[in-house]
């Protein structure tokens, strides 16, 4: 997910570098980019929008957080995953809590090399009836293996390692690009995203295969069949599945290393931050067996066209920013809450490396005008939505921030 300066932190690396970049690309277009051959480097200007962040349960410090979430209907508790394979639990209605519960400890089974580790967690829609959630992590392999799993919860407080089944595993060429965020739609499927397999360039030209489940977006049912089932619209569905045939759980691919996605609660658009290489760092909006492009293009410059079709067969980023401005994209949610009317319906997103905060305004083209909300000094690894639809920011040195209205007090 990160940058190189954020190996030094020893998690989810990307190999980008920070520093300008000229950021060409090819011809053609889409969304806005592209068209004259060159991506637009040219820094976002500020949003006229006052926001800044306030320190959220302050008297909770974590261990390396790497998502934010709650139960679905639930606005009582807060769940905080740490990468190590802890996933904690506290009082959402206490702002001076100072106690946080162990709701799952897995760390005997995670591996935290390169990039690894408990990346994702995700509520089934029914929990609140079925006790069911989710994980992905990685564990020990050839280096590493991901690993997408149910577990249950008896009480709807804790969840017991041991009822833990196994749906899908991936085997990791390399120790980087694991992906590893899960999310359910609004059509009740799990979405689940893995990156190109790793090294630099996607040396394997998985991102471009289908036959492989790297570098795409996964759809699946789990609630039927077993392990899971194939939703009847996914764009591969009815295929064997062989190594030599295009993988049916695929929903969209031509990603890299896709870092925190998620369905506006208002029209179930799926946005996608997809980490960059040397250069752009991009923002998606996901369509059903959508080609973004990777390693084709980065973002929507050239990178290696080696065996690439024509643009056109390609989908292009909503927005995407250089290397000057960031080296790291977090994902965010569209703004939903009540708190901040100018935010209405505006994706909100951030950088690791930077601490940038942007919003994505709609313009009168039917495109996006990229905005900068807030500069901070936090490592944004991920963004969380709460019941309300206000907005959290996670910062991976431990501590969880707010988004609210800035009134000048």
């Amino acid at each position: 997910m990160m940058a190189n300066c954020i190996e030094q932190l020893g998690f989810l690396a990307a190999a980008v570098l920070l520093g300008v970049s000229s950021c060409t690309g090819g011809s053609g277009g889409f969304g806005g980019f592209g068209g004259s051959g060159s991506v637009n480097c040219a820094s976002a200007a500020r949003a006229q929008v006052a926001v800044k962040l306030e320190r959220a349960y302050p008297n909770l410090t974590f261990n390396a957080p790497v998502a934010l979430l709650q139960a679905p209907g639930d606005a009582s508790r807060w769940f905080v995953v740490e990468r190590a394979g802890v996933i904690r639990s506290f009082d959402a209605t206490d702002e001076s809590t100072a106690t946080s519960d162990v709701v799952i400890d897995i760390t005997e089974e995670v591996d935290m090399d390169g990039e690894g580790g408990l990346l994702g967690f995700a509520f089934h829609p029914r929990f609140a009836t079925n006790g069911e959630a989710f994980l992905s992590y990685t564990t020990s392999g050839s280096p590493l293996t991901s690993i997408i799993s149910r577990v249950r919860s008896m009480d709807s407080k804790t969840f017991d390692p041991a009822t833990e089944e196994v749906l899908l595993t991936l085997d990791q060429p390399f120790t980087n690009h694991n992906g590893g965020h899960i999310a359910f739609g609004p059509d009740g499927f799990l979405y689940i995203g893995f990156g190109d397999g790793g090294s630099s360039g996607d040396p394997l030209n998985n991102a471009q295969n289908v036959n492989n489940l790297f570098g795409a977006l996964l759809r699946i049912d789990v609630d039927i069949m077993t392990p899971y089932g194939i939703p009847p619209d996914n764009p591969f569905v009815g295929s064997g599945g062989s190594s030599a045939e295009p993988q049916p759980e695929i929903y969209a691919y031509g990603l890299r290393n896709p870092w925190r996605f998620s369905f506006d609660r208002a029209n179930g658009t799926l946005w996608l931050g997809d980490v960059g290489q040397d250069e752009v760092e991009e923002v998606d909006i996901i369509e059903n067996g959508g080609n973004y492009g990777w390693r084709c293009y980065e973002g929507s410059a050239e990178f290696n066209l080696e065996g690439c079709g024509a643009r056109s067969e390609y989908i292009f980023p909503v927005a995407e920013y250089c290397h000057d401005e960031g080296s790291s994209i977090t994902g965010g949610y569209v703004y939903r809450g009540g708190a901040i009317d100018e935010l209405q319906g505006v994706y909100v997103f951030g950088d690791f490396g930077s601490g940038t905060i942007f919003g994505l305004f709609a313009d009168d083209d039917g495109g996006f005008d990229r905005r900068v909300l807030l500069e901070t000094d936090l490592n944004i690894v991920s963004f969380g939505q709460g019941a309300d639809g206000e907005l959290y920011i996670v910062d991976f040195g431990g501590g969880l921030y707010r988004l609210v209205a800035d009134n000048g007090g």
